[in-house]
């Protein structure tokens, strides 16, 4: 073995143990970047073959070209009789190499092999990188911060490196150098340009795998984190349950004096966290959703998917949160719209709808065949001639000592009292445009149709 040879096989080695990729892979790259820098050499459209012994180091470059009686293409294909010369038990149709002088590559065709060398070392890098990260997505990844471009963090997790985008990061991250970082693995990419591992400290999911790595019973699946909403850098709100009666899920998070959600909230670098048990009861989760505030009650509407929640007046301002934050996320936990009112402010809509009620039973009782009580159970639906105008007739004839005939009467009565009122402009009252809400919504004027008897309070 020379020197030379010896010296190309040292190189292999070492780069395959500082770049952890295989030896082959390294050969074949390099067999074939000889071949490309040969044709771009040659300018020619003959079939090349390089090939590096494994023991010498030695590299070999061939024509292949097949034995025909009769040369129609010379760029791949040799007569027999010049085939015989080099191989004398050759016979026509065989595939032959012949060798050909590695000296006649120059220095710009040897440039030109060292870049495929080095583009198939990256995408040998890129491949060893995607095979031992893409299995780990939505992991927590540990890593130290290499350096920070535009905002970008580019971090170094050992077997590759990854960026920490601005938009991913939370508005309390602040990183330099050398600093150690764990995040939430979100994407490992293979074929696209640019980084391959892509990380977040801002998704909601980071609060659940940093929780799984303190709390042993979520790990274990004894307690599971049924939802988790945030706004990094603000406040997190996670709500969870326990498959286990003895285990309380809440203090399994909180652990003794605070411990294991302290350890979240320092990596979070002080981000709130509100750890909610989970219910099917709507009532109850809507209630715990609020939390640090204390609700009154809640006031159900299902057929819209909302709810009122009444809270004592000095409890206001912490129900609703900074700028709506509370309020905001306690709604994305449960799912349900949330309205938050203070005790007076209810009481004030209450005894506003009182009035509206007593009015258009005033409105209702003029009408022919139409009782104080008709009147008052008309108003369950509608508060107004104009949509008592639009109403059911089949809902009105279906009250008591009604039929097909007077709900018609009393239908054709409300248009033609509403078309009056519509003629002499009657703008003294603009809230009377509406219909009941119910008592469980009673300032929500664009439900004209709600059925107060449908609604559950709490």
């Amino acid at each position: 073995m020379n020197e030379n040879t010896s010296e190309m096989l040292q190189i292999i080695d070492q780069l395959g143990r500082d770049r952890g990729i295989d030896r082959e892979v390294l050969i074949e790259a390099i067999e074939a970047s000889v071949v490309h820098a040969a044709r771009k050499h040659l300018g020619s459209s003959e079939t090349l073959e390089a090939h590096l012994n494994r023991e010498t180091g030695k590299i070999e470059l061939y024509t292949l070209k097949t034995v025909v009686e009769t040369v129609g293409t010379p760029e791949r294909e040799i007569a027999l009789d010049k085939a015989k010369e080099i191989f004398a038990d050759v016979e026509p149709g065989e595939e032959i190499e012949i060798r050909r002088d590695f000296a006649e590559l120059g220095r710009i065709a040897a440039q030109s092999a060292k870049q495929v060398i080095m583009q198939r070392v990256r995408d040998a890098e890129r491949d060893i990188v995607f095979e031992h990260y893409h299995n780990r997505v939505n992991e927590l990844v540990n890593g130290i911060v290499m350096r920070i471009e535009r905002g970008n963090v580019y971090v170094d997790l050992g077997k590759g490196e990854a960026i920490l985008p601005r938009n991913e990061q939370s508005p309390r991250d602040h990183f330099h150098r050398g600093d150690r970082i764990r995040a939430l693995l979100i994407e490992v990419r293979k074929d696209k340009p640019g980084p391959q591992l892509w990380l977040s400290r801002s998704n909601p999911l980071l609060i659940k795998k940093l929780f799984e790595n303190e709390v042993p019973e979520i790990y274990d699946g004894i307690v599971e984190i049924k939802e988790c909403v945030r706004e990094p850098g603000g406040r997190s709100k996670i709500c969870v349950v326990s498959h286990d009666y003895n285990v309380d899920p809440v203090g399994a998070c909180v652990g003794v004096k605070g411990a294991r959600v302290q350890s979240v909230v320092r990596e979070l670098r002080g981000e709130n966290i509100d750890i909610i048990p989970w219910t099917e009861e709507p009532v109850i989760f809507i209630s715990q959703a609020l939390s640090p505030a204390q609700v009154s009650r809640v006031e159900l509407n299902p057929k819209t998917g909302s709810a009122i929640v009444v809270v004592n007046d000095d409890m206001l301002s912490l129900a609703i949160g900074k700028k709506g934050q509370n309020v905001r996320l306690a709604a994305k936990l449960t799912g349900w719209r949330l309205e938050i009112q203070s005790e007076t402010e209810m009481a004030r809509a209450r005894e506003i709808m009182r009035g509206k009620i007593e009015e258009a039973v005033l409105k209702f009782h003029r009408l022919d065949g139409v009782s104080e009580s008709i009147a008052r159970l008309l108003t369950e639906q509608y508060l107004n001639f104009s949509a008592l105008a639009e109403g059911s007739l089949r809902w009105i004839a279906g009250l008591p000592e009604q039929n097909d005939e007077s709900a018609a009467r009393i239908v054709a009565q409300a248009l033609v009292l509403a078309r009056e009122e519509e003629g002499y402009g009657n703008d003294n009252n603009p809230e009377d445009d509406e219909t009941v809400t119910g008592d469980v919504f009673p300032d929500d004027d664009e439900d004209d149709n709600a059925n107060g008897e449908d609604d559950a309070t709490v």
